[in-house]
């Protein structure tokens, strides 16, 4: 019985999952404010029954009662904070929002099916960066002094990355973690937020050629330091939005071309001074050539979206636990095998108009400074997608990068949840802007 009902509980995961792309590409476009709460409620409906569904399927498989406890506190907390949120700021993206929570959910379900401990864990670091999330808008709108500290950004971004490269721990041939007692911290998820203000920073006035050089300069340094901490899927991240915004800043393909063309040579250099990128290189191109060592990662990845097909071997059916890393690095593995290749297409649909939306915010915004901010967070988050799904699918080389909001790891969901709300900032105040323009009246309770 257990076996048919989760079969059943599979197709109506997968049509909730339609539904709700549907909806989020149609709150993509700009509409009055009736539709826009509408659209809202019924991405949030559809988020809601998706986690009723998933929870229930590992309940009957696990016969735990926490498990629908975990589901109970994690409705209310999101209802709730939404509501917040709103109240304090009618003018803030709903579909950010909506979005926002929903990934956050899938991402919470698939750690309960995997390990109910670190999903609690992930909860509750969610739940503060959530809360803090209230206050960044606030920040954001009353704080114009933040694009003046370029420097204050270069240096402390540098000087926390070289404190990891010389003191923190090492992962899988990277320097990534520093402990703090029992606490453990990736440094460079945090880097990412000051790296983007510092690039912003400098490129909020027109630019000249000596200033562009001097923030390619320093940019390099934040990217280099992480070149030497073996940290080369973070790298990559840094390096793709530096690009993003000098093109926005000056207006020039030419110089995103050089970029692109020194990353090339640059990736080439890394290939032959670091051995686990020859390592990981040569597992891209045949994985199975040594199944049981250095390419079993990769092969149980791709044995796993294989063997779940279109439809995927339904909840708590597949064994994700077999992949190591499952959980973060590999975590798009595990849930299109048991919900799915449509599902995990769906779930980069749903990713598309989250950061479609991220990139709209920037093109919108009046001042340079925060059209750059949005720029740069935007490409962050959505490298981050391009490369967590291109490694685990064999599409690129494997880099460690995690999926934003989905994956497991406190430091990543708490700086991305930090970006989300310092864009949620800058649409609030673009908002405000308008109205007072319009000679309306502006709602901001922050």
């Amino acid at each position: 019985m257990t076996g048919l009902l989760s079969q059943i509980f599979k197709y109506l995961i997968l049509f909730i999952a339609v539904f709700y792309t549907i909806i989020n590409f149609l709150a993509l476009r700009q509409g009055s404010l009736q539709r826009s709460r509408r659209l809202f409620h019924a991405q949030n409906f559809f988020t809601l029954l998706m986690m009723f569904c998933c929870y229930f399927v590992i309940y009957m498989n696990t016969e735990d009662w926490m498990v629908l406890g975990f589901m109970g506190i994690q409705i209310a907390f999101f209802l709730s904070y939404m509501a917040l949120f709103l109240h304090l700021y009618p003018d803030a993206s709903r579909v950010i929002l909506s979005n926002t929570v929903f990934l956050f959910a899938v991402g919470l379900i698939f750690l309960t099916r995997l390990d109910f401990d670190r999903a609690t864990y992930q909860f509750l670091v969610g739940l503060c960066a959530m809360l803090l999330m209230l206050a960044v808008p606030v920040v954001i709108k009353h704080l114009r002094v933040l694009s003046k500290w370029a420097y204050l950004y270069a240096v402390a971004g540098i000087g926390l990355l070289v404190l990891v490269w010389r003191l923190g721990s090492t992962t899988y041939g990277a320097q990534l973690t520093l402990s703090l007692g029992p606490v453990k911290l990736q440094p460079s998820e945090f880097v990412k937020i000051s790296f983007v203000f510092f690039a912003a920073s400098m490129f909020r006035q027109k630019q000249s050629f000596g200033r562009v050089v001097l923030t390619t300069i320093l940019a390099a340094a934040h990217v280099l330091v992480l070149v030497a901490s073996t940290d080369l899927g973070s790298a990559f991240v840094y390096f793709i939005a530096y690009l993003f915004m000098l093109f926005v800043a000056t207006h020039r393909p030419a110089f995103f071309a050089a970029g692109l063309g020194a990353g090339a040579v640059a990736s080439v250099g890394a290939y032959y001074l670091f051995d686990h990128v020859r390592v990981r290189v040569q597992m891209w191109k045949d994985p199975f050539s040594d199944y049981e060592n250095k390419g079993y990662q990769l092969s149980q990845s791709l044995m796993a979206l294989s063997s779940g097909g279109l439809f995927g071997l339904g909840l708590c059916g597949g064994y994700p636990n077999t992949i190591p890393l499952a959980r973060n690095d590999f975590i798009f593995s595990a849930i299109c095998e048991e919900l799915g290749l449509i599902f995990g297409a769906l779930l980069i649909l749903i990713y598309l108009g989250f950061i479609i939306q991220l990139f709209w915010i920037s093109i919108r915004i009046k001042g340079r400074f925060y059209q750059l901010l949005g720029t740069g967070f935007a490409a962050m988050i959505g490298v981050q997608v391009f490369m967590h799904v291109g490694g685990v699918t064999a599409m690129i080389p494997s880099t460690g990068i995690t999926l934003p909001l989905i994956s497991y790891g406190g430091s990543s969901v708490l700086s991305t949840l930090i970006i989300v709300g310092i864009i949620q900032g800058l649409n609030i105040t673009s908002a405000a802007e308008r109205r007072q323009a319009a000679g309306e009246e502006v709602t901001f309770h922050g």
